[in-house]
């Protein structure tokens, strides 16, 4: 096993262990996935977060133990990163890897649990959500803020952020499921649009996401942020929901 925490937690370590050791019998249930399954426990006077990734298929354990970090290691590592970044996230508590002869099995990542008042997905379910407009062009913003500091957050899709209502009336944004991100010297133009494409398929909510975007980023027209964006988020539907016909017709012919 190799497991790894930040230090400030170092006194609450065979605690930790222990919520790992006994997570299939303990804890308390907080997303159960078809891949992943999320428990949330009890450390002093906060809640953490306890995230199990799924056992990989052969190929990938061997891949995980020598020659790729794994998802629990990378969303630990990237969290420390963002806060670098001076990014929202949850606070990274620990990651940890067990591994057999074969490669890797189980992994874990543990960070303090975060109570949000919503995701980007109310925004898009949810009709004359309160705030709505604010709330859509101040996460533009946050959304510009790391394409400025080159990260690019390949699940940026409309669960994996956090939004909190601050005392100051406006609102704060955290990044979660992490294990996937990238950082660049700079991202293009093409790069920005591509990143934003997969939050929305609704054109009124791309529409102002271009008019605050273009406020931001003087290298291109609003009208040229809007057709690029819509372009690729038309490309990505079509695409996502291609994959869909196929997937139901497979299982069809497997019945």
């Amino acid at each position: 096993m190799i497991f790894r925490l930040n230090q400030e937690y170092e006194k609450s370590k065979h605690i930790l262990l222990g919520y790992i050791n006994s997570f299939e019998s303990k804890g308390q249930d907080f997303i159960v996935g078809q891949r992943n399954k999320i428990k949330l426990f009890d450390l002093d006077d906060k809640k953490i977060n306890v995230k199990s990734f799924k056992i990989p298929h052969l190929i990938n354990k061997i891949a995980y133990k020598y020659f790729r970090k794994s998802k629990a290691r990378r969303s630990f590592e990237f969290a420390n990163k963002l806060i670098e970044f001076g990014v929202g996230t949850p606070k990274p508590i620990a990651f940890a890897e067990f591994y057999s002869f074969l490669g890797l099995d189980k992994s874990y990542y543990i960070c303090e649990q975060l109570d949000c008042d919503l995701t980007y997905r109310e925004l898009i379910e949810v009709e004359n959500y309160p705030d709505h407009d604010t709330i859509l062009r101040q996460f533009t913003r946050f959304s510009f803020n790391l394409h400025e500091k080159g990260i690019e957050f390949l699940d940026h899709s409309p669960g994996n952020t956090l939004i909190k209502k601050n005392a100051e009336g406006n609102y704060d944004y955290f990044l979660v499921d992490l294990n996937r991100m990238k950082f660049h010297n700079s991202m293009t133009f093409e790069m920005r649009m591509k990143n934003l494409s997969r939050l929305t398929p609704l054109k009124e909510m791309i529409e102002v996401m271009s008019n605050e975007y273009a406020k931001l980023y003087k290298e291109e027209s609003e009208q040229k942020i809007f057709d690029t964006l819509w372009k690729y988020t038309s490309d990505f539907q079509e695409g996502f929901y291609r994959k869909k016909r196929i997937k139901k017709k497979l299982k069809f012919w497997k019945k």
